[in-house]
């Protein structure tokens, strides 16, 4: 009774091992081809980031030597030399030219951003920041700027604050200087809202409640050069004195991600 137990036991391994032999010689090669493209596809995924991030470190370095011109006609030129071999790399590449912009060249800046920021491939942060340095070199219409910056200043936007402290500006330009002052607050406490947007918000609620005036309501908000304060002027000493731009600082987030 054992050995007939023990032959039937060895009869049926044999037939799993054949069929076992069968099943993997039939369908062998498809683990195989399997295996080989999880390992080719490893691979090249290392490839490729090993290639991005070896762009990515030569554009920056060539932007860093860029900026060792101590002349603003020469960093310019040397910007417009920088080769963009990624719609991220143009649109950041865009937005430190149009910081080295002044006079006539902003408005041409600002048309090129507002042209690059309808690229909806483009992360939102690169989008928006583009917006609004576009709205701070060269301002649109006040209904149309305001439609724009109300996008910006959604909650969850990247730029909120920045974009609440434009709509202030826009709501001067007007004339509504009670709402201006109450977007201010609202940009000041904003937690996005940097140090420089707080003192530059405080400082002009201050004027603004002290009785100054702008100097010219129905105008557009001035827009000014990167080393310029981004208020409103005002008839009295009022603007002010920090320099801080929170734009450019976003544009320098922007350009180290």
């Amino acid at each position: 009774m054992a050995n007939t137990d023990s032959f039937i036991d060895e009869v049926s391994e044999e037939v799993r091992r054949e069929r076992l032999f069968r099943i993997l010689k039939k369908w062998g090669w498809v683990a195989a081809l399997a295996i080989l493209i999880l390992v080719g596809g490893a691979a090249w995924n290392e490839y490729r980031n090993a290639q991005d991030t070896q762009q990515a470190e030569a554009f920056g370095d060539t932007l860093l030597t860029a900026f060792d011109n101590d002349d603003a006609e020469a960093r310019l030129a040397a910007l417009a030399e920088v080769p963009a071999e990624t719609p991220e790399a143009e649109i950041v590449l865009a937005l430190l030219q149009a910081g080295e912009e002044a006079g006539e060249g902003a408005e041409a800046a600002a048309t090129r951003l507002r042209a690059l920021a309808g690229n909806t491939d483009l992360a939102r942060r690169y989008r928006d920041l583009a917006l609004l340095k576009a709205q701070m070199l060269s301002p649109e219409e006040p209904s149309m700027a305001m439609a724009t910056m109300d996008r910006l200043a959604q909650p969850g936007a990247p730029y909120r604050a920045l974009a609440m402290e434009q709509q202030a500006y826009i709501r001067f330009s007007e004339g509504d200087v009670d709402v201006g002052i109450d977007l201010l607050r609202q940009a000041q406490d904003d937690p996005q809202a940097t140090l420089g947007l707080q003192q530059r918000a405080m400082q002009l609620i201050v004027a603004l409640e002290a009785g100054a005036v702008l100097a010219d309501p129905s105008d557009a908000v001035e827009t000014a050069p990167v080393e310029d304060d981004s208020a409103p002027a005002m008839e009295e000493d009022t603007s002010p004195s920090d320099n801080e731009n929170g734009s450019d600082d976003a544009v320098e987030d922007a350009a180290s991600q």
